[in-house]
């Protein structure tokens, strides 16, 4: 859901900023490819940084994080 005014994290985009040693491999790799899945994975199962982290680059980058109210 979009809200108006707002931009939505776009996937990766934290590693990409960080310049993660990770996903600079991965960028290097064809989309698709073993190769390329194989670091995806690594990625998924054993991230190299930390929910907080995380969480303190999108406070920093001024991400707010919403979810309907119930």
């Amino acid at each position: 859901m979009k809200i108006e005014g707002y931009v939505e994290y776009q996937r990766r985009e934290y590693c990409k900023d960080i310049r993660c040693p990770v996903q600079l491999e991965l960028d290097e790799k064809k989309p698709g490819s073993e190769e390329y899945e194989r670091i995806r994975r690594r990625c998924r199962r054993a991230c190299i940084h930390t929910t907080w982290e995380f969480h303190r680059w999108l406070i920093d980058k001024d991400y707010l994080i919403v979810r309907p109210a119930k």
